[in-house]
């Protein structure tokens, strides 16, 4: 057994070993307890390449952190913390955005929105624009504008062999197909640009409606989701509440069935639209409104607290009936089930080809689901064993897990989120940009 020599590193960069400051990570999920070798903190790009190159030379691979909810496996790996970089700026001339990996989403609202423009963000806004870039990126303004790695003008990257390289569609465009979907498989972004959109406000906002009415709500929805025009985005979750004072008596202890809805055009044409489902069931609470963009969290509303989170993901090819019986079976509100389980609508400019290609995969799939709960005493799997009996009663109408959401837990099922043709395509763009597999502390692409 080999020991590292960590010197020639600490003496060019911020260097932390285990039990040393600046080596823990506070991370979303509890569950992950990862042991890097080392940590290094970058304060810019010289530091990136010195710790690509360290790695390089002593075998070790390197996973990168970026922030916001992203896990890695990092055991023995060269942890590469790039929260410090967090380096935003915004050109209201051109309409775009310069972000580093330090950067989450609701700042970049934040700055976007004093001049009436919006990223094309993610729910949370304590996710990270990079990272969630970097895996896709599905949030409110999907349906209208597209994915998020639809958006990427250009990006640097530190690649395996501790080169910085500018990317784009003129520039290594194969590098800029791969990374833009890829899942931070082909190296260490630096700094990225992304298109903004000109969204100063919306309509939009979520509804809770009776868990008791499940059935009736999800048929409907089912049927209501088929009419809406394309820049019309939705979801709907089924939700156990927990019986704690934060929430309203009335609420506590409650099934619901939360209705996300964000319409970017007029709040009257908006209202028109979401009138059908607010007539199927009367709602419990109702927080749909013309909003500034700055408040675009609040739709969602997600958690803002860590806690030991199991999820699971997939990507429907089609919603139908036997879906939502399916569905309804396994984790209807009369069901013992310890998961909120969430169906977002695709489709409209999501299932468009953007103008410079990219791996984001299954873009003529209709719903993507997402399932997550809390480990109990009985730790993870009983959580687990249930969100796999979902998975299997969705298999006629489920491609794989869903690309943007895929994280820790489904790293090892991450070819089957890629149709076979672009996980092909990204397998040999491994081999040319990463043939050694140094970046593999994720869920990983390997080398064809």
């Amino acid at each position: 057994m080999t020991t590292t020599d960590w010197r020639p590193l600490a003496d060019e960069v911020s260097l932390a070993l285990p039990d040393a400051p600046g080596y823990a990570q506070d991370l979303f999920c509890t569950l992950a307890a990862p042991r890097p070798a080392a940590v290094v903190t970058p304060t810019g790009v010289a530091d990136i390449r010195a710790a690509v190159r360290f790695a390089a030379d002593a075998g070790l691979p390197v996973t990168v952190r970026a922030t916001g909810h992203g896990a890695y496996l990092s055991d023995g790996a060269l942890l590469v913390n790039m929260g410090r970089l967090a380096g935003l700026r915004i050109d209201p001339a051109t309409r775009t955005a310069r972000v580093e990996p330090g950067v989450r989403s609701g700042a970049l609202v934040r700055e976007a929105a004093a001049f009436g423009l919006a990223p094309l963000n993610g729910a949370s806004p304590l996710v990270g624009v990079v990272g969630y870039t970097l895996s896709g990126g599905l949030g409110p303004l999907g349906r209208a504008n597209g994915y998020a790695a639809d958006l990427v003008r250009e990006m640097d990257v530190v690649t395996a062999d501790g080169e910085l390289v500018t990317t784009s569609p003129e520039r290594e465009p194969e590098l800029f197909w791969a990374s833009r979907g890829g899942k931070g498989n082909f190296g260490v972004v630096t700094s990225m640009e992304i298109e903004l959109v000109e969204q100063p406000r919306l309509y939009g906002g979520n509804m809770f409606l009776p868990g008791e009415a499940a059935a009736d709500l999800l048929h409907a929805y089912r049927e209501w989701t088929a009419t809406l025009p394309d820049e019309t985005s939705s979801s709907v979750a089924l939700i156990r509440l927990p019986p704690i004072e934060q929430l309203p008596e009335f609420l506590r202890g409650r099934t619901v069935l939360a209705l996300r809805f964000a319409h970017p055009g007029p709040a009257e044409e908006g209202a028109a639209l979401l009138a059908p489902m607010r007539e199927v069931a009367a709602p419990l609470t109702d927080s749909v409104r013309d909003m500034p963009y700055a408040e675009v969290a609040s739709i969602h509303d997600d958690p803002t607290n860590p806690g030991a989170f199991v999820d699971r993901t997939g990507v429907l090819r089609e919603l139908t009936a036997a879906t939502v019986d399916a569905l309804l079976d396994v984790a209807g509100p009369d069901r013992d089930w310890p998961s909120v389980v969430e169906l977002r609508q695709l489709g409209g400019a999501l299932a468009r080809p953007p103008a410079h290609g990219n791996a984001v995969p299954y873009r003529d799939a209709a719903f993507s689901l997402f399932m997550v709960g809390q480990a109990g005493q009985d730790g993870a799997a009983p959580v687990q064993e249930r969100h796999d009996r979902l998975v299997d009663a969705l298999s006629p109408w489920r491609h794989g897990p869903f690309l943007p959401f895929v994280g820790v837990g489904e790293a090892d099922q991450l070819a089957d989120a890629y149709d076979p043709a672009t996980y092909q395509r990204l397998r040999a763009a491994k081999s040319t940009y990463d043939p050694r597999n140094l970046f593999r502390g994720n869920a990983n692409i390997p080398p064809a």
